[in-house]
């Protein structure tokens, strides 16, 4: 996995190495330098990691290292994650696997077996790109349940103390990049007619500054935590009631799946993503895309029905377990995986 990005995409790479090492699976995994995932990923059994740098005048030397180790570790299967990494694709005696969870350019995945799509509408789009339909496969993300070392009651007021929230305020949670896409700014403006809520926003972008200057404004900047990325998700779900996924363009959302998970009560822009997952007013409230007004009124509904936010609550958990769980989903790729074996040594 060679992006450079502390995304979702990148971390979901990390979370599903882990859950391959703690299911047994011996692996080598090659990614650009970045001392904190190294120490992440190497803490994990059965697991070397190999930190490599490619482009530019470190191309072919990357190229060269990858071959070796590659021809030293023997693998059955090479995994690649998004383009930069597929369009590396060694060649070789093993199944070539790449993963997608955006709509990347299918010229980067010529030289693999089998292309994963973590979302139906990913896979409808590698059909469509003349992929064969025994080629492409459906397997979507998990997310981990909330340690259960994370008392909430006490880090709750822990988190909105060391953010400056009032106590019994309600509070917003929002996590993904600063990017259009993400659309924070219909939040914003949502927020105005919402003028009791606070909101944590967990991310990093390239428009940061331009939501300050929004929320600035909008009069809402003294509402709003900008906190940059964290890797204490647990911490910032315990602080929030209601989990706000606005964005214009979504592939999946591990958004969606990290609120089932905290039992916190999820409205989302009905984008490609979150309308496959979420069932309208079962497990998650839907709003129009881009629509500010809904966005507003599906807030006051959470706030002002404690009894719709406990069902959406309920109902999102038992779709987590069932189907987006770390053991659900490993068992679905380490099944996968063997029987793309099976067929090559036929």
């Amino acid at each position: 996995m060679l992006s450079r990005q502390p995304g979702g995409g990148d971390r979901f790479f990390e979370k599903l190495a882990i859950a391959f090492a703690h299911a047994g699976v011996p692996q080598a995994l090659v990614i650009e330098p970045n001392p904190a995932r190294q120490r992440l990923l190497a803490a994990a059994p059965e697991t070397q990691v190999r930190p490599m740098r490619f482009g530019g005048l470190f191309e072919p030397f990357g190229r060269m290292r990858l071959r070796r180790l590659i021809r030293a570790f023997q693998p059955d299967v090479v995994l690649t994650w998004m383009s930069r990494a597929s369009r590396r694709m060694p060649e070789g005696p093993f199944v070539k696997v790449a993963r997608l969870g955006d709509y990347y350019p299918l010229k980067h995945y010529t030289q693999c077996d089998h292309l994963v799509a973590n979302t139906p509408d990913i896979l409808d789009y590698l059909k469509r790109g003349g992929w064969p339909e025994d080629r492409v496969h459906l397997i979507g993300n998990f997310c981990d349940p909330p340690d259960p070392a994370v008392e909430t009651g006490q880090v709750r007021s822990e988190v909105r103390r060391e953010t400056g929230l009032p106590e019994d305020a309600p509070v917003l949670l929002a996590l993904g990049r600063l990017h259009t896409k993400k659309a924070h700014d219909i939040l914003f403006r949502a927020m105005v007619s919402v003028p009791e809520t606070y909101l944590l926003l967990a991310g990093e972008g390239p428009i940061h500054s331009e939501l300050e200057k929004l929320a600035n404004g909008l009069g809402i900047a003294s509402r709003v935590r900008f906190l940059g990325w964290r890797r204490d998700a647990d911490r910032l779900f315990a602080a929030a009631d209601i989990c706000v996924m606005p964005s214009r363009f979504e592939p999946l959302g591990n958004v969606v799946l990290e609120a089932w998970a905290h039992r916190t009560p999820l409205i989302a822009a009905r984008a490609t993503g979150p309308e496959w997952l979420v069932e309208d007013e079962r497990d998650g409230l839907l709003f129009p895309v881009d629509d500010v007004d809904a966005l507003a009124a599906g807030l006051k509904r959470l706030l002002s029905d404690p009894g719709l936010g406990r069902r959406l609550v309920t109902g999102g958990h038992k779709r987590f377990l069932r189907d987006f769980s770390r053991q659900a989903v490993v068992e679905q790729y380490l099944r996968f995986f063997r029987e793309a074996l099976e067929e090559r040594r036929k």
